[in-house]
């Protein structure tokens, strides 16, 4: 069986199937056994686990997953891809491969039939189109899911880490936060990839909280607050989210709101932290 961190055995096996690359899917193979090692080592895999893997490609990182867990299901969307996994996969007998679009997977269920109900350990190098939607679809829907350890642009991963004050902070930032403790844990160089993106990637993983980290009434009324302020970044609290639509609120109710809390008037959306977020939702629940 090729090794798939190797990039020639990566090339000859692309060559044997006459694969090319489908810009729709935003194909890119890591080629780097030293970036492969990390990622699975910060995704702490073991014996004990069952991984769920978006996205195995030709199964270069399903290969490294094998080795170290007790079972691995790897998702790929791309139908073209599935000869491919059966070669390179079938010296491995923990291992099933789905052809699917992992948001219309029913985790809940998945986890259920291969996994007894536990937690998945989920271990992705994603599409950059489609990162978010496919993060927060898993932790939205609070899926059976330990902890998500992905490849992503290097931005996208600075923005999910990112604190208050700093222009990468946004609605996305506080998102993952809310659910989810998010480390970078690695830089990785367009080098390492076949073909190479125009952009860097890092890895960065993200431990799932059990609970949230902050008390809220009413988590979509505070997700709709905070995409409101920050969709006006340049305006103050008061005046985005009076203006924003759908929320009802006056200027008045938020200037009250901002004091109660020990605010002034002119603070912005984008000095908040998640727990004033989630204060400032609760009065204004009020």
């Amino acid at each position: 069986m090729a090794e798939l961190g190797n990039p020639q055995n990566t090339i000859a096996i692309l060559q044997k199937y006459q694969f090319h690359f489908q810009k729709k899917f935003g194909q890119n193979f890591l080629i780097d056994p030293s970036v492969l090692e990390r990622i699975v080592d910060a995704a702490q895999i073991t014996g004990e686990d069952c991984v769920l893997e978006i996205g195995p490609g030709i199964g270069t990182m399903t290969q490294y997953l094998a080795e170290r867990a007790g079972k691995v299901i790897a998702v790929e969307i791309d139908r073209a891809l599935m000869p491919v996994l059966e070669d390179t996969l079938s010296a491995y007998d923990n291992v099933t491969i789905l052809q699917a679009d992992i948001l219309k997977v029913d985790i809940a269920k998945l986890s259920e039939e291969q996994n007894g109900g536990r937690p998945f350990k989920v271990v992705a190098n994603l599409p950059y189109y489609i990162t978010t939607p496919i993060l927060m679809n898993l932790l939205e829907h609070r899926a059976p899911v330990q902890s998500i350890t992905v490849m992503v642009q290097k931005e996208v991963a600075e923005r999910m880490q990112t604190g208050p004050g700093t222009k990468d902070y946004g609605a996305l930032s506080l998102a993952v936060q809310y659910y989810a403790l998010p480390e970078i844990v690695a830089n990785v160089p367009p080098n390492c990839f076949i073909p190479r993106p125009s952009v860097g990637s890092a890895v960065i993983r993200l431990t799932c909280y059990g609970e949230p980290p902050v008390e809220v009434r009413d988590e979509r009324r505070m997700f709709a607050l905070i995409r409101a302020s920050f969709n006006q970044r340049r305006k103050t609290l008061a005046n985005g989210l009076s203006n924003a639509a759908g929320l009802g609120i006056t200027r008045e109710q938020v200037t009250l709101a901002l004091e109660q809390m020990g605010l002034p008037a002119t603070v912005r959306g984008e000095t908040l932290t998640l727990e004033q977020f989630a204060k400032l939702s609760n009065l204004l629940e009020k």
